[in-house]
């Protein structure tokens, strides 16, 4: 692939320096908008930029649940815990996950930070069924939001074209373009991603860009 890129770095720099730099911001721009897009729609694929699929996510540890009543004061460690109340519930890793009836919403919980158990009345135990949940990012693609235009930004100068990422979205999609570890929440422990490579350049992105450089110049000068 570098020798691709190399090539299209000579043709672009050959172009470029035919062009006023007005023009070559212009094309410039028009070439990252187009490698965004590339990016996004094969992000959106679930495939590297070699055509390989993405690695899929580990499976789900099956979660603990029922539909019975279950009744407690959270979180401890302040002076007036309140009351909760759930009919139906699941348990997944540290989470206590179910219909909070005072809220009237599902509503999750940290298991180790509930402070007291309470015996269920007998007017409260009520079988409340599985608790039904909507799908969770777990069943969708991978990065939907890191592929939007609000994160996956593009931009050029009068040198150089770019695509990427900022901030909090950079340093998440670093993790997994280069398989590194990083905690899925505050107190749980660091986690090792597959290598999924979000930004790089296909051999179709490369046939497209040389494409995309000659016709714009092909609009304004003749070559000899």
């Amino acid at each position: 692939m570098s020798d691709g890129l190399d090539a299209i770095e000579r043709l672009a720099s050959a172009c470029l320096r035919r062009l006023s730099g007005p023009e070559r911001r212009e094309l410039l721009r028009s070439l990252a908008r187009d490698i965004r897009q590339s990016q996004s729609e094969r992000i959106a694929a679930q495939r590297a930029p070699d055509g390989t699929p993405f690695a899929p996510r580990k499976a789900r540890k099956p979660e603990q649940g029922g539909g019975y009543t279950v009744k407690f004061l959270y979180p401890k460690g302040v002076a007036e815990p309140r009351l909760v109340i759930m009919k139906s519930w699941v348990r997944q890793g540290p989470l206590l996950t179910g219909f909070d009836s005072e809220a009237g919403a599902i509503r999750s919980f940290f298991w180790d930070k509930i402070a007291r158990w309470l015996p269920v009345d007998g007017h409260e135990r009520v079988r409340g069924g599985k608790l039904r949940r909507r799908g969770t990012i777990k069943t969708k693609a991978m990065f939907r939001k890191l592929r939007t235009a609000r994160f996956l930004k593009s931009g050029a100068t009068g040198d150089e074209a770019w695509v990427g990422w900022t901030g909090g979205a950079a340093a998440i999609a670093s993790v997994h373009q280069e398989g590194g570890s990083d905690r899925p929440a505050k107190k749980s422990k660091p986690v090792r991603y597959a290598r999924r490579v979000l930004l790089g350049i296909s051999k179709a992105d490369q046939s497209a860009l040389s494409a995309h450089i000659v016709k714009q110049i092909a609009n304004k000068y003749s070559f000899k």
